[in-house]
């Protein structure tokens, strides 16, 4: 599983990136986390809103820090 963390590297795109990275531990999947800063990387995505959250090549988030809930059923599908 391929886990993109979409932003500039602001505070909320940095708890966003620490939140999965909990998630990720607690669950111990072998999901790898890729931080994306470049703002036309971003952009080639399709998202305009930071922090968002790409699982696999799906936009699960854009705009807000997501829960911890959403991030666990994100990884368990």
């Amino acid at each position: 599983m391929e886990i993109k963390v979409l932003g500039p590297g602001c505070a909320k795109c940095n708890k966003t990136e620490k939140l999965i990275q909990e998630v990720i531990a607690e669950s111990k999947s072998d999901a790898i986390v890729i931080k994306v800063t470049d703002m036309m990387q971003i952009a080639s995505h399709g998202v305009f809103a930071t922090p968002s959250v790409i699982i696999d090549n799906q936009v699960k988030c854009a705009g807000k820090v997501p829960k911890k809930e959403d991030i666990k059923k994100w990884l368990d599908q």
